[in-house]
């Protein structure tokens, strides 16, 4: 049975999608620590990271490292955070986010919803600093993968 996460990456549920390459995506959480929490996820089912192949764990990092930078340069956080926590979803996933204290940390603070106008706007913001900064082949033209 396909991940909740697979399928939003196959487009059976919407995504607000900020990356996509050929062996991973990046989209927005729906209930997010804070303004373009972005979850990086590979495009295979893998269940917990210590299961995941070395160089696909290199290639999310990569990715979740770009997306950092641009979080960082949108909303100019004085952190920015990385949890793999896998309770969620059984589907490998970063969560990468804008961290102000160390409360951003705790998934008992996240926003139980986002209206979809702010959401779309955050991501917007994320593939525009993404494109900036390079990465345009990456990023989807729209929210959702074509």
């Amino acid at each position: 049975m396909s991940s909740v996460f697979t399928k939003i990456i196959d487009g059976e549920l919407p995504g607000l999608f900020v990356w996509s390459d050929d062996r991973a995506v990046g989209f927005l959480s729906i209930n997010p620590l804070g303004p373009g929490h972005t979850l990086v996820v590979p495009r295979q089912e893998v269940d917990q990271w210590v299961d995941a192949d070395p160089d696909l764990l290199a290639h999310l990092t990569a990715v979740s490292h770009a997306i950092g930078a641009a979080v960082r340069e949108v909303w100019q956080p004085p952190r920015v955070g990385v949890i793999v926590a896998g309770f969620e979803v059984p589907h490998l996933h970063v969560h990468v986010f804008p961290a102000w204290e160390m409360a951003a940390f705790d998934f008992a603070n996240a926003a139980k919803s986002v209206e979809a106008a702010e959401q779309e706007a955050q991501a917007e913001k994320l593939r525009t600093a993404l494109r900036e900064a390079g990465h345009g082949e990456h990023v989807p033209d729209r929210a959702k993968l074509a």
